[in-house]
């Protein structure tokens, strides 16, 4: 029984249109929608595009109408005796004054009443009878009462009520719906992140084109400072980029040949050629945009409830306007009176501010989101996020980084550690085993000094040797052990038992059949996934996490991040029965892996977290994507989760809350204390009741995550 409404106002939507992303939108009578492009032109200007004409077709009108509207109410204000009453004042007479409140109301009506009138004809035809109808209810009644009162029955005129209400309105319809605008604002933001032109290498030379021209497999040079036009992997160069914007790394990442670049993302002091791997709509970038557009499309389960209490609100606001006609009616109050305060009880009834509550706040968390690297592909998963009991990660590429890394290094008696890594990342250096790579960078992070090797051999599933000076050196396995027929050292011996009990890889250094010392390799912990574990816990929630490794290894990862419950050598297959598992005491779970093989947990979930999604937005099984490898993103996603769903009971409470207390007032319940709200005042407090709702959804951008 919800129909859809105009993303833009609020209003019943007749008109859907998708975008260049594949993405429906809806919209009103009023508003033009987006004409369709499916080019690889600049999105900036598409985007630009489309919002200005937006912008002059809905903000702009009603801007003008109000505007409008207003310099035509004050003389009919100011020619209405019961304000000159209240004012004790006489406005200047002259020959048809009589007629001014007639003329320029009516020209109110027509001219600024029409956009409710229409809207509520479309809320009709919808069957769906909302805010735009009650509010057609009460113009319609004041001025056809004013009419009658002006050339039929006696009685008071309520042209000036009937002209601020509508003016008052337009004011609010105009601030409400700038705030929605900027509130959209996220896509058009990310649009203007593209630059217009790519230099393109041609040749000896390059040559600048439209991006609309780019094509996959161009090699395009990227200056100092200059935007990236498209997604790709650098060929020449090295420099350091701005990816901020995109994935909500605060520090440049390094990029040099092979490394990949992102569409929108800024380059730092070095020059780079990239060869363009996607463009338009197959971008990082756009992706990333049509995750947002989906999200600001997508409905959430607080959004259904504040449509469906706007809709009984109508019901009761009828119920109530026909009761207060026929009670005034029936006391000998007189029709007058009796209509005034029907007309009262439905401008003041009017569900505005209510269904205004939650979209406004929801689409504000998704752009926050989406500038802060977390993709909200379904609303709902972020209003869940806030009643998680469990979050359980997946270690491999999530708490961890998916990378052999040197954990320690142990030396014989007579050696330093020090002394013991310079030789093996020396000897290694040559090597391109992964294992190698990561004794190498283990010697380069200490900043020592490689020092020059001859004779680099590698023995075939054993480890390496090399010379340096005149000495020569084993690097490798238990298998040299054996093959060199090395005594270990019993202190050694000591360091070997505890590393491979926590399932760590042992790799020996020999200076021919001596064993000088050993270094361990294991999967590296992130440095943030301690920081993430322990502010899930403050915020209350269990931390668990599942793993294909051994029991000794995930024991030793579980004990060294503080996580009490975990899963070891766990198939991709089996990671689903351990979400279940954590479900069947009644907990909710959120599942984070890395979308490739997690996907069945992460569907089974409450909430599925895709983490490190890098330029693979395109992961449908989770519920939120984040963009960065970094496990500290899923506490901002409870603390945005909370906060907006936070903001949105604090709009609902206030939008339900006021109209049932207004509601009664208007109908005259206290008229006996001689209370009596007039027709203009009910309308000025429905739109500052609007306005506040507006505002405190804009409290959201203040959030830090």
């Amino acid at each position: 029984m919800v129909a859809q409404k105009c993303e833009l106002c609020g209003m019943v939507a007749e008109k859907h249109v998708r975008d260049q992303f594949g993405v429906e939108h809806a919209y009103c009578a009023h508003h033009v929608p987006p004409e369709v492009e499916h080019t690889h032109s600049s999105h900036a200007q598409h985007s630009e595009h489309v919002h200005d004409k937006h912008a002059g077709h809905s903000v702009g009108m009603f801007r003008d109408r109000f505007w409008i509207t207003l310099v035509l109410t004050i003389p009919v204000v100011l020619y209405a005796p019961v304000v000159q009453e209240w004012l004790g004042f006489r406005a200047p007479v002259f020959s048809g004054s009589q007629w001014l409140p007639f003329v320029l109301g009516t020209i109110i009506f027509f001219y600024g009443g029409s956009v409710f009138i229409k809207s509520a004809l479309a809320e009709l035809r919808a069957r769906l009878p909302g805010m735009m109808t009650l509010i057609s209810l009460a113009i319609i009644a004041a001025y056809g009462y004013s009419i009658a009162t002006t050339f039929f029955i006696k009685g008071t005129e309520f042209f000036w009520e009937l002209a601020t209400l509508i003016t008052v309105m337009l004011l609010g319809h105009w601030i409400e719906m700038r705030s929605v605008q900027n509130a959209q604002g996220a896509l058009q933001e990310l649009a203007k992140l593209l630059p217009d032109t790519a230099e393109v290498v041609r040749g000896a030379g390059t040559q600048k084109v439209p991006l609309s021209e780019l094509k996959e497999g161009d090699i395009v040079l990227v200056r100092p400072g200059a935007k990236i036009p498209a997604d790709g992997v650098v060929v020449y160069g090295e420099s350091s980029v701005n990816e901020a914007m995109i994935t909500g790394e605060s520090r440049p990442v390094s990029k040099e040949n092979g490394s990949t670049v992102i569409a929108g993302t800024v380059n730092g002091d070095g020059s780079l050629k990239v060869k363009v791997t996607k463009i338009g709509e197959h971008t990082a970038l756009a992706g990333i945009m049509r995750l947002v557009a989906q999200a600001q499309a997508s409905r959430s389960k607080a959004q259904i409830l504040a449509d469906r209490a706007a809709f009984y609100l109508t019901i009761v606001a009828v119920i109530a306007g026909g009761v207060t006609v026929i009670g005034w009616g029936l006391s000998g109050a007189g029709a007058a009176f009796a209509l005034e305060r029907t007309v009262t009880v439905l401008v003041i009834a009017c569900p505005h501010a209510l269904g205004l509550a939650v979209p406004l706040v929801t689409s504000i968390s998704t752009s926050l989101a989406a500038r802060n690297g977390l993709l909200v592909r379904e609303r709902m998963a972020l209003e869940a996020a806030r009643n998680i009991d469990v979050v359980l990660f997946d270690k491999t590429g999530t708490l961890t980084t998916a990378q052999q890394g040197v954990a320690d290094v142990f030396a014989a008696q007579g050696k330093s550690s020090e002394d013991v890594l310079q030789v093996i990342a020396s000897v290694e250096a040559p090597s391109e085993h992964s294992i190698g790579k990561a004794l190498v960078l283990a010697g380069k992070n200490k900043k020592l000094e490689l020092l020059p090797v001859s004779n680099f051999k590698a023995i075939k599933g054993k480890g390496v040797t090399a010379r340096i000076g005149k000495k020569s050196y084993f690097v490798g396995g238990p298998h040299l052990i054996a093959d060199q027929k090395a005594a270990v050292p019993e202190e050694i011996k000591k360091r070997i038992a505890i590393a491979e009990q926590a399932g760590k890889t042992v790799i020996y250094l020999l200076e021919e059949s001596s064993v000088l010392g050993i270094a361990t390799i294991s999967d590296t912990v992130r440095p943030e996934s301690k920081e993430a574990v322990a502010a899930l816990k403050q915020m209350g929630v269990r931390v668990a996490m599942l793993t294909g490794d051994s029991e000794a290894v995930s024991k030793e990862v579980a004990h060294e991040l503080g996580i009490n419950e975990y899963f070891a050598q766990v198939l991709p297959e089996h990671k689903v029965d351990k979400v279940r598992q954590l479900q069947k005491d009644g907990s909710r779970v959120a599942m984070v892996g890395d979308g490739v093989n997690d996907a069945p947990a992460l569907t089974t979930a409450q909430v599925g977290i895709a983490i490190g999604a890098g330029t693979d937005v395109a992961i449908e099984s989770a519920g939120i994507i984040l963009m960065r490898n970094d496990p500290r993103d899923v506490v901002k996603v409870m603390r945005l989760s909370r906060t907006t769903y936070s903001k949105m009971i604090q709009n609902l409470i206030w939008a339900t809350g006021y109209n049932v207390v207004a509601i009664p007032l208007a109908a005259g319940v206290l008229a006996s204390e001689g209370i009596i709200l007039a027709p203009a005042v009910g309308a000025l407090l429905m739109s500052a009741s609007t306005v506040i709702v507006a505002l405190n959804a804009q409290l959201l951008r203040r959030l830090k995550l």
